[in-house]
């Protein structure tokens, strides 16, 4: 009898589990995509760098990344596609190929009343940070791209690209407006790291942050840091970070080895401050993810003990390898196996409840 009801009570936990499992709620999302990023150049940073933190995420996809008009997609249709759900021609912001606004899975979560933000370590009015809030037709229009980062409404922006905002055409001073929305706005690391509440627009450099080996410091992982924790007090919703390692993607164009794997570390350094947060928080669901794969990169040798790397590139531009993606939190498991690029927002939908 008392084996019987044994028997009884596992079948019980075991058909419970899995319904408690998907109770814990998504109430944050750290979104983290590293421009250019595939297979080989994690890989390379491996090689050199002995261990990785994206690598110990408990699950892992692929992502296939082509346009709407071309089998090698670029940021601004890949950074349409992930966060608005739909293709577009490369080249195009946040729109249809017939220049239909699409909403970002961004601008849902601020209208829904999360709060929401964006770090990168180029400017803020460049492609992949746009096309979570910009809706143009050429992703070079950049004084027209400051013009809707003025209205998006979004709580926190932390890049590069001053002069698209304060050294403009038009001689409008956009800091200006912004100030009436009620932003913070600095021009230094020290003021932001002085702010500890409010809305923030940070414009760090004139243009983008310098390289990794120029200076840049810890600035990703520093901001990551900074962002999630005012972000955290802005929303008793949540918050929608999405967080840029821009520059894996210059290494890849420019076939420098040392600049790609340097700036592949410095992002999965910002990746641990999102994944120990994620696991103290335990309803932050950390995604990160590549727009596309640049450069061709092929690994001919290498040696773990020396830390070297042998590679080669097989182009300057982009490629139409698929990239990889690894999920940590509520609702990580949605991430495995093969799917499209525009296959994120409705999942991140979902997870949301919207």
């Amino acid at each position: 009898m008392r084996t019987k009801k044994g028997i009884i009570s596992i079948l019980l936990f075991i058909i419970i589990l899995p319904s408690l499992s998907a109770q814990t709620r998504v109430r944050n999302i750290i979104f983290m995509i590293g421009d250019g990023m595939g297979l080989s150049q994690i890989q390379a940073a491996l090689t050199t760098q002995g261990s990785l933190n994206v690598l110990t995420f408990p699950f892992t996809g692929f992502v296939s990344t082509f346009s709407a008009n071309d089998y090698n997609t670029d940021s601004a249709a890949a950074g349409t596609a992930i966060s608005t759900g739909e293709k577009t021609k490369n080249g195009m912001l946040g729109m249809s190929t017939d220049t239909i606004p699409f909403a970002s899975i961004m601008e849902n979560a601020h209208i829904m009343g999360y709060a929401t933000g964006i770090v990168v370590t180029c400017s803020i009015t460049h492609a992949t940070p746009a096309a979570f809030y910009a809706h143009q037709p050429n992703r070079e229009m950049g004084e027209e791209i400051a013009n809707d980062l003025v209205n998006s409404g979004f709580d926190l922006f932390i890049g590069g690209g001053s002069k698209y905002f304060n050294r403009r055409s038009d001689n409008k001073d956009l800091t200006t407006e912004l100030k009436t929305k009620g932003y913070n706005i600095v021009y230094e690391q020290y003021s932001l790291d002085s702010i500890d509440s409010g809305k923030v627009v940070a414009l760090l450099a004139d243009d983008a942050l310098p390289k990794i080996t120029e200076g840049r410091g810890e600035y990703l992982s520093n901001n990551t840091e900074k962002a999630i924790s005012l972000l955290e007090k802005k929303s008793e919703l949540g918050f929608f970070l999405m967080i840029e390692g821009s520059q894996i993607d210059w290494g890849g164009h420019a076939n420098d080895k040392q600049y790609t794997i340097d700036e592949v570390i410095d992002f999965d350094n910002a990746v641990k401050v999102a994944l120990e947060y994620a696991k103290r928080d335990g309803n932050t669901l950390v995604i990160v993810t590549a727009d596309h794969e640049t450069g061709g990169m092929v690994l001919l040798d290498g040696n773990y003990q020396k830390k070297e790397v042998e590679i080669h590139y097989a182009t300057k531009g982009h490629t139409g390898i698929p990239v990889p993606v690894f999920a940590f939190g509520p609702g990580a498991e949605e991430f495995t196996g093969y799917f499209d690029n525009t296959e994120f927002k409705p999942k991140i939908e979902r997870l949301l409840n919207f």
